[in-house]
């Protein structure tokens, strides 16, 4: 049996660097505040990476067109190692807050330059189970690195996660700079990236703003409350329910292990049934999981919040990787990497606009009615994805 063609130059890639990712979860907020901050400083520090992805969208996407996947993978894997190192070397706060934003910066390269070889080197059939495996992968990778995080931490020292992380990092560049094959149809790519200026990017916007509208527009709202999960759901446990620590890990871990699980049949439902028979389900599911947080009330304590939290666990799995086959599909392969940087651009703008709501909302109404309202924010995004969206499974006439 032939290998899988993404096993090598993708998903191994992305496996590990998610570890790395998921390590970092519980040690950066603990070693931000042995600088002696205020809270308002280490949500700062928090907050680089996303800011950095988001800032690095649209040049990643220019770049991608001028340099080619195979070289922007290799590009975007580099710059996270080498930022990974200097997180490590850092010794004040403003090298965190810089060092952070740039892993964010390189980052967005990584990402969409693999956005795009999963385009282009998959076809369009298998495209949904694809990036569904990889969505999944993702999620697994993410998982596994918070508990290795913790112990290298505590064991080795704060900053030391880090610099397993650049060292991963750096191991990782074999696999684009030796299994990357680069697809027939780079070439297309290319010609569109040597336009690659601002001009450019409002050309494609001007060209396709009838599909990014309403399509990127859902997938602000779609961002919004999987991003907003991660906000409502440990600062209810823990302000309205009283749970330790402990309570609240296990409730998140369950919920993750269920989303985790669902991440090939999505990909088959994507490819063999429609890409809207897997996100419009996904974020009525989600969107009513988040509603019944409010609804069951304290009353029902760990179990009512433990149930919520794999309803939305639940729907999140089956919309595994649907944004990005979403994004993938609408593509112009003469824009491909231009395209794709404005898509994922809309699309971390909904992921950091998810918990500064949540935030701004709270502070006006309570946790409770905040989740209502992201509720909300899910069946608006199944609504716009799934009536002013059209299906962009495409399938092969049958011969005569």
């Amino acid at each position: 049996m032939r290998k899988h063609p993404l096993i090598l130059p993708v998903y191994a890639p992305t496996l590990l660097l998610a570890f790395c990712r998921g390590m970092l979860i519980p040690v950066l907020p603990v070693y931000a505040k042995s600088f002696d901050i205020s809270y308002g400083l280490i949500g700062l520090i928090l907050g680089a990476q996303g800011l950095g992805t988001l800032v690095g969208d649209l040049p990643s996407g220019i770049l991608l067109g001028r340099l080619g996947q195979k070289r922007s993978m290799i590009l975007g894997i580099a710059g996270m190692a080498l930022s990974a190192v200097a997180l490590f070397l850092a010794g004040s706060y403003w090298e965190l807050v810089i060092y952070n934003f740039a892993l964010g910066f390189t980052s967005a390269l990584w990402n969409i330059s693999r956005h795009a070889y999963l385009a282009s080197a998959i076809p369009l059939t298998q495209r949904g189970q694809s990036i569904a495996i990889y969505g999944g992968i993702n999620r697994v990778g993410t998982f596994g690195g918070p508990v290795i995080g913790g112990l290298i931490g505590a064991r080795f020292g704060l900053s030391m996660p880090f610099l397993v992380y650049g060292i991963i990092a750096a191991l990782c560049l074999v696999f684009p700079i030796v299994f990357t094959e680069v697809p027939v149809d780079v070439d297309v790519v290319r010609r569109g990236g040597v336009k690659g200026h601002t001009g450019h990017l409002w050309a494609i916007l001007r060209d396709h703003y009838r599909v990014l509208l309403p399509a990127g527009s859902g997938q602000i709202f779609a961002q919004m409350i999987r991003s907003a999960r991660s906000s409502i759901i440990p600062l209810y446990a823990a302000d309205i329910l009283g749970l330790d620590l402990t309570a609240i890990g296990l409730i998140i871990s369950i919920s993750s292990a269920i989303d985790m699980s669902l991440f090939y049949p999505a990909g088959l439902l994507m490819d063999r049934v429609g890409r809207k028979f897997a996100y419009v389900p996904s974020f009525i599911v989600q969107g009513i999981g988040m509603g019944m947080i409010p609804v069951m009330g304290p009353a029902a304590g760990f179990g009512g919040l433990l149930l919520a939290s794999c309803v939305i666990g639940f729907g999140n799995g089956l919309g595994s990787g649907t944004m990005m086959t979403l994004g993938a599909d609408l593509a112009p392969k003469e824009s491909m990497g231009e395209f794709l940087g404005i898509w994922r651009l809309i699309g971390d703008t909904g992921a950091t606009g998810g918990p500064l709501a949540v935030g701004a909302i709270a502070d006006m109404v309570g946790l409770g009615p905040t989740a209502l309202i992201m509720g909300g924010v899910g069946l608006l995004a199944a609504a716009t994805l799934g009536l002013l969206v059209p299906e962009t499974l495409k399938r092969p006439k049958p011969s005569l």
